[in-house]
């Protein structure tokens, strides 16, 4: 059976150069980098080169880079810390975050006196820029801005310089889950004056399990995880330095190849959408993701017209025909309801309908576009 996978946005495939790493330093690199003797000690220098090595890559200070077990992590360990150390008052947020910012905000409002504000979106789902700069100017209470730069379902990009500089004139700090972007787009901390941000390795061809928090220094934020000193003090627990290599190598191949690799999955995305309107032409594209300048060029999220009855069997079917894709995250696969993200954008009538979230990489190809769109065919007209 053919096996075509579209669901990168989940997790992706870890290159060939990130598993020869991650066993090299598995196989050679066991010393705990806390201890002091010569195994530590080389554990250590592989552990504070992959920081310099990451930090390099966003122009930011080595100490700015917090190594966690991935983009939720991150999330939480900034937002907590916002709120319970830097004495965060109100957060400005969006309906479409990811479920790591949404439910951790949730958690501190009914836990603290947090006041929460969301920005209005447009009929797509991005982000009203004015009026986000009203509610900025609301208020005097200590803000935290949470925006994702490019949201998981629909693939809507914000305009992250836009947000910093807004955040930056009305004294309010800016925290942005860039788990989509990472890899895929350069991301310049030193230009963009973004306070924090979170990352995750294995959406960028990296290990699962492994990521970082950006943290601008000074920034006084305190731990989640506590019971050591390593990362700076800010997440305690002996580093998984295997893992960190592999998000490295991951990141290094991404940048040294960016340009290439984003033309290439930008055709591959392009392929699709044509056939997908000659072949489908009732199809909707969710959100932005049918434009390149207001989405990410990696995933396509389409709406169907496939029958409510038949809709519940369709990733399935999919399945069966080796065809990975999702119906929205993976993080709410078993979830009870639909998409919080689509349930902003689409109405009823069009929520009865499936969307279908479709995600690429440099390991797809034209090939396996044809064989999708010859399956979805098929379904759709039987």
């Amino acid at each position: 059976m053919k096996k075509v996978y579209f669901d990168n946005a989940a997790t992706t495939q870890v290159r060939n150069e990130v598993v020869e790493r991650i066993s090299e330093v598995l196989a050679n690199e066991f010393g705990n980098p806390s201890s002091s003797h010569s195994f530590g000690r080389s554990s250590k220098s592989v552990l504070e080169n992959c920081r310099k090595e990451i930090a390099s890559y966003f122009k930011v200070a080595a100490s700015e880079i917090i190594f966690t077990s991935g983009g939720t992590e991150a999330d939480n360990l900034i937002l907590y810390s916002c709120v319970r150390d830097l004495k965060v008052k109100r957060i400005i947020s969006s309906k479409i975050e990811h479920h790591a910012v949404l439910h951790t905000i949730e958690s501190l409002a009914n836990t603290n006196n947090l006041k929460v504000d969301f920005v209005n979106l447009d009929a797509n789902g991005m982000v009203d820029y004015n009026h986000l700069e009203i509610l900025l100017k609301a208020s005097e209470s200590k803000t935290l801005v949470s925006l994702m730069h490019i949201n998981n379902e629909v693939g809507n990009k914000i305009n992250l310089k836009l947000v910093a500089d807004l955040c930056k004139e009305n004294n309010a700090l800016f925290h942005s889950d860039t788990v989509q972007s990472v890899g895929h787009y350069e991301l310049d901390f030193l230009e963009i004056p973004i306070d924090f941000a979170a990352v995750s390795a294995h959406k960028f061809h990296g290990p699962k399990g492994v990521g970082f928090a950006f943290i601008r220094k000074n920034s006084g934020l305190k731990p989640l995880i506590i019971g050591g000193e390593q990362e700076r003090g800010l997440r305690a627990g002996t580093e998984a330095v295997y893992a960190i290599a592999g998000l490295t190598k991951a990141l290094e191949i991404s940048y040294k190849n960016i340009k290439e690799e984003a033309a290439y999955v930008v055709g591959i995305k392009n392929y699709f959408k044509e056939k997908l309107l000659q072949n489908i032409p009732s199809v909707q594209f969710n959100g932005y993701c049918g434009d390149n300048e207001k989405s990410t060029y990696t995933l396509l999220n389409v709406l169907l017209p496939i029958s409510p009855d038949k809709a519940t069997m369709l990733l399935f079917q999919l399945d069966l025909k080796g065809i990975a894709c999702s119906k929205g995250s993976a993080c709410q696969s078993g979830a009870v309801g639909g998409s919080h993200v689509l349930s902003e954008i689409l109405s009823e009538d069009e929520m009865k309908f499936p969307s279908i979230r479709f995600s690429f990489s440099n390991y797809n190809t034209m090939e396996e576009v044809d064989y999708v769109i010859d399956v979805l065919k098929e379904i759709i007209n039987n």
